[in-house]
């Protein structure tokens, strides 16, 4: 016998510890765009950007709502953080 699994226990955004259920609940809700969703949970504000729940968002949104999934755009990318090059700490702006 299989035992169903609660969907508060399925981890969707791992960096920000957001849930499935969590996730559909807002969507049950009306809020359909992954703007808005990351807005009141924060899914791909953490360290990974989304790369990790991006595409999981979309799909879960897509599978509630019948919506085609190249229909739901997706979040802004805007990094805490940019990286630059070592050599760039170091040189002389007099130059």
């Amino acid at each position: 016998m299989t035992e169903k699994t609660d969907k508060s226990d399925i981890i969707v955004c791992r960096c920000e510890d957001v849930s499935l259920q969590e996730i559909e609940d807002l969507i049950d809700q009306g809020i359909t765009d992954p703007e808005e969703l990351k807005r009141f949970l924060r899914i791909g504000m953490g360290p990974c950007q989304g790369r990790t729940c991006g595409k999981l968002v979309t799909r879960i949104i897509a599978q509630k709502t019948g919506r085609p999934v190249n229909e739901i755009k997706s979040t802004t990318k805007r990094p805490p953080l940019v990286s630059i090059r070592m050599n760039e700490l170091f040189e002389d702006d007099n130059e």
